[in-house]
């Protein structure tokens, strides 16, 4: 009987582990909430202290002393010690913080993927955040009730969410698009030809730039396309070949128009299609030939010579430099071959899941809470993407915010995220905040971009997924594996539209990846769809 006794007290204190480990804000530390506004500013009466650990961008001034904390210091009473870490390197930085016994408060700005806030949430090393966005986030609790497909995306299958994101307004679709294709319109008129909208019609327009000598030397300096890789100009095409319906945060499985199931598009009929007219673009040199290998700083540089008769990024104007940047226009989603027309290039709202996490030593939870919530709100959104009224920002006799003329046009020649780095840290992305519309200035905020939205909305897909969580038995297998199948895609891809590999080696290309185990990744994909859809 003594013995049944110690194995009662014994399981008894085991449920009470594990109840203790399952509740969502608990982190065995005890905050002195009397010190904490539950509303308003500043956030605690008695100023404290935060340890946040972030990387530092190339633009990015010290963000111990830059105009929008210092601001934000004056309005919540919080100190916050920033540690910042340059991005060369900040991965190892990451790596070593997180398996130190002297963890910082928060992490901020730190892509931390999926998979690892799982990894460390489970290990106790990150806080579940459910309960503090309920009781201390009303803007973000706002945002879920009015977008749970949100709430749902940051969900890890565990039930609790780890981490903050990089959150775009749902609507902003420039932004979520992050890029366009752009035509040289005074070279459509100098070959009498319209934005191409169709496949057929950009390959002629391509055909006609390298034939052409537009740039009027003899030079034939022209290259009828260019992008920073081929898998840009592969996204684009996708929507004109019937995959990639879902967007891109979900990587490279859509819904079978067919059987209203997941599929692996990679293997199918159609993206066969879509790289042979890729790679009839590429060898007849209608791309950019050392696409597979160009520097960014060389893509740039042309696009500054104005040598491109179109181009796959953000608007022109805001990313080259020379004469020729203002003479692009929006190009259409393209029909394709077989009737397909739809625009799949464009992300879920949840980009970067892992920007903003709170750890264990966090002393001052509630407060942190309270603290990172204000920039997912209206206000928040303005100070953090504008600043203040009067020294970084005006509002015009339109209504519209814009920055002022000393960073609209610096007179030291800086770029406009150069100039606003001075005073705000957004430039480099990656932050935990919300991209408002009316707020964001950068080149996903031009007019010239919103007018080629405008041009691609009609075409745009409808359901956009993000990128799906895994359990941690799901993450060992779609990070050996899935890893495995996914670089084979990308290589055999490259080669495919290069002529390294023929099309004849098609079907030997598909049944390889059906011997990695394909099947397992899928059903892997499914599982995690069927959660995405519940939560």
């Amino acid at each position: 009987m003594k013995i049944k006794r110690i194995l009662l007290f014994m399981g008894i204190l085991v449920l009470a582990f594990l109840t203790a480990c399952g509740n969502s804000t608990d982190n065995n530390v005890e905050e002195d909430l009397d010190n904490l506004n539950e509303t308003g500013m500043p956030i605690v009466d008695e100023e404290i202290t935060l340890d946040i650990f972030t990387v530092k961008g190339a633009l990015h001034e010290d963000f111990n002393d830059v105009l929008i904390f210092n601001e934000y210091k004056d309005r919540t009473n919080i100190n916050v010690e920033w540690e910042m870490v340059p991005g060369e390197g900040f991965d190892e930085k990451l790596n070593l913080a997180l398996s130190s016994d002297d963890l910082p408060d928060a992490f901020y700005n730190a892509s931390i993927a999926m998979s690892d806030l799982l990894k460390y949430g489970n290990q106790g090393t990150f806080i579940p955040l459910n309960d503090l966005i309920a009781d201390y986030a009303p803007n973000l609790q706002k945002i879920f009730d009015e977008h749970p497909e949100i709430e749902s995306a940051l969900t890890q299958p565990d039930g609790n969410i780890y981490g903050l994101p990089t959150l775009d307004e749902p609507g902003f679709d420039s932004k979520s698009m992050g890029s366009q294709t752009w035509f040289r319109e005074d070279w459509l008129e100098q070959l009498d030809m319209e934005v191409p909208e169709t496949t057929d019609e950009f390959y002629e327009f391509l055909k006609a730039v390298k034939e052409t000598d537009l740039i009027g030397d003899g030079s034939n300096d022209e290259i009828p396309f260019g992008t920073l890789s081929i898998g840009l100009l592969v996204e684009w095409l996708e929507g004109s070949f019937g995959v990639g319906n879902r967007g891109l945060s979900v990587g490279k499985v859509d819904m079978d128009p067919n059987e209203e199931k997941l599929r692996f598009y990679p293997i199918t009929d159609e993206y066969k299609e879509l790289l042979e007219y890729v790679h009839k673009l590429y060898d007849e040199e209608l791309i950019e030939q050392n696409i597979f290998s160009l520097e960014s700083h060389q893509f740039f540089a042309n696009g500054t010579e104005g040598i491109y008769g179109s181009v796959e990024r953000q608007d022109p104007e805001q990313v080259f430099g020379g004469e020729h940047n203002d003479k692009y226009i929006g190009g259409f989603a393209l029909e394709g071959p077989n009737g397909h027309k739809s625009y799949t290039g464009t992300r879920h709202p949840v980009d970067r899941p892992g920007a903003f996490v709170i750890t264990e030593g966090n002393e001052h939870p509630a407060a942190t809470m309270r603290w990172i919530d204000y920039f997912y709100g209206d206000e928040g959104s303005e100070l953090f993407l504008m600043g203040i009224e009067g020294e970084t920002f005006e509002i015009n006799e339109d209504g519209d915010h814009e920055y002022v003329e000393d960073i609209r046009d610096n007179p030291e020649g800086l770029t406009l995220d150069q100039a606003v780095a001075r005073y705000l840290t957004w430039p480099g992305g990656g932050y935990p905040a919300y991209n408002k519309e009316k707020y964001y200035k950068g080149s996903e905020g031009t007019e010239a971009t919103h007018k080629a939205v405008e041009k691609i909305k009609p075409d745009l897909i409808e359901e956009v997924w993000p990128a799906f969580s895994y359990t941690e038995e799901e993450n060992r297998i779609m990070q050996t594996t899935g890893a495995d199948i996914e670089k084979y895609v990308d290589e055999s891809t490259d080669k495919f539209i290069s002529g390294d590999m023929s099309f004849d080696q098609w079907d030997e290309y598909v049944q390889t990846i059906k011997d990695m185990n394909l099947e397992e990744y899928m059903e892997i994909q499914q599982n995690a769809y069927e959660r995405y859809e519940s939560n």
